[in-house]
């Protein structure tokens, strides 16, 4: 067993991310993809219990008196952030770099720039997004499918960081 995986993500551009790995968040997504919008709004509704201050960072919620798990502009940005995350680390190993199109990745960046996320909203959304992939297949949660996730998150965190400067 390699105990280079249990490293933080490297900042060039060799991703090692194993046949074992693309097949665990492969038959993971599989399962849930369903069920991606009521998974996708769990998984905000995590990130919101663990740091409530990340509310404000979502211009839709600022003044909003609608309850965030009835709150149409939530659920639809919850289910396109969970199925882009998803998606991306499904198609890792194949592309050998994170599948995100580039003007998304750039749109990405600037948006969080501006909002002014910080290293640790990613680390609390990383740990509310294995949560919400470990309550949607318990059968399948592995210590290696957990590994497989957290790596294909840090690659799109890494890229989506590369972006982050002022909109030009």
């Amino acid at each position: 067993m390699s105990l280079i995986s249990d490293q933080s993500p490297a900042s060039d551009a060799t991703i090692c991310f194993t046949e074992e790995q693309e097949a665990l968040v492969v038959k993971s997504w599989n399962s849930m993809k369903k069920n991606s919008g009521e998974l996708g709004l769990k998984f905000f509704l995590k990130i919101f219990e663990i740091a409530p201050s990340a509310q404000k960072l979502f211009s839709f919620l600022k003044d909003s008196k609608v309850p965030l798990e009835k709150n149409p502009k939530l659920k639809s940005h919850a289910m396109a952030v969970f199925v882009m995350t998803c998606e991306s680390a499904v198609q890792l190993r194949k592309a050998g770099k994170v599948t995100v199109r580039d003007s998304t990745l750039k749109k990405l960046g600037s948006v969080h720039y501006k909002s002014g996320v910080l290293d640790e909203h990613y680390e609390v959304t990383k740990f509310a997004l294995l949560e919400t992939i470990k309550e949607a297949v318990p059968e399948m949660w592995s210590p290696e499918m957990k590994n497989a996730w957290a790596q294909a998150y840090d690659q799109l965190v890494v890229a989506i960081k590369s972006e982050m400067k002022p909109s030009s």
